[in-house]
């Protein structure tokens, strides 16, 4: 297991600078710059050039990446350009936001794919495993911002069982709550879930149908157990290695997907964050929110491909 640790942490810090680079050199390219935002067309030559000076754009780039990636590693992410605070603050601030948000999106994607799935398996070719395939492949078509605003337009709008928009806080004394807040989540995170549960699902009841095929399976039931707990002691276990692999991306997916949803429903989170940063040409910000979501698409990964060694022993750790 260390070895395996070992090859996995040099991989993901050999990412995470190949990440870095190519981060850094699309966002150099971006016509216009944090000065021509903030001064606006009629700033005069010699203000630009002030203000270029003063946030370290009239660097060479070479300096400005390394500095940048000093900055990374001793925890100094920089000072936002267009907000005037910390970055590091900022991405906390609204990290309270898309992490709730992504994780709510998970849990519903995990319960509804796993019981759709497994009910489809143990009804194949019957009308019920047809239904939740058809209704998977309504759910693959359908995309995140468009249900998005079908569900503002049902529940919001007609029914008005929810807000529109906005975040109230998970602090009381602001007017939130922890109760207030996850009701503002809960329809973005069922926008995100709906795509992410569609494909879940398909896996699932695949790899459930291939397990069904085993020899141990015909074992348990031939000694009596019930169909019910054969599905969730025996099949369901074997089953979920490529189900767990596929839910690591997905979680990485729904990270990185709350960039649109966050705008449809005004979630002050990091998805709109990164959207706002980088119409405001604020590079740093938007480089440091990037090489986030890349270092959390890396860790996912890391800890996914531990959990299936320890869920099924029979993967070797040298070819995992």
């Amino acid at each position: 297991m260390g070895i395996f640790l070992v090859k996995r942490l040099f991989t993901f810090v050999l990412t995470l600078a190949a990440a870095s680079i190519v981060v850094f050199l699309v966002l150099g390219v971006l016509p216009g710059s944090a000065a021509d935002v903030m001064l606006g067309e009629t700033a005069t030559p010699e203000a630009m050039q002030a203000l270029r000076e003063r946030l370290g754009l009239d660097r060479p780039p070479v300096e400005r990446y390394l500095g940048w990636l000093g900055g990374l590693a001793t925890g100094d992410l920089g000072i936002s350009s267009s907000y005037g605070v910390p970055i590091a603050e900022l991405i906390v601030e609204r990290l309270a936001v898309t992490l709730p948000l992504a994780l709510l999106a998970m849990a519903f994607t995990t319960v509804a794919a796993l019981a759709l799935g497994l009910y489809a398996a143990s009804n194949h070719n019957r009308p019920g495993d047809v239904g939740v395939m058809a209704a998977s492949q309504l759910g693959l078509a359908v995309p995140n911002f468009w249900f998005a605003i079908l569900l503002i337009l049902v529940f919001s709008v007609k029914l008005q069982w929810f807000a529109a928009g906005g975040f109230p806080g998970w602090s009381a004394d602001d007017g939130g709550g922890v109760g207030p807040a996850l009701k503002a989540l809960l329809l973005p995170a069922t926008a995100l879930a709906v795509v992410q549960a569609a494909i879940l699902a398909r896996i699932t009841r695949s790899a459930v149908l291939d397990v069904l095929r085993e020899d141990f399976v015909r074992t348990a039931r031939a000694k009596g157990l019930g169909r019910r707990a054969v599905l969730w002691r025996h099949v369901l276990r074997n089953a979920f290695v490529p189900v767990l692999t596929v839910m690591g991306l997905q979680f990485a997916n729904l990270l990185t997907g709350t960039i649109i949803v966050e705008n449809v429903f005004s979630l002050p989170g990091l998805g709109r964050l990164v959207f706002q940063a980088i119409a405001n040409r604020d590079v740093v910000l938007v480089q440091d929110i990037v090489i986030l979501f890349a270092a959390a698409v890396i860790v996912i990964n890391l800890v996914v491909d531990v959990l299936t060694v320890v869920i099924d022993p029979r993967l070797k750790i040298g070819h995992a």
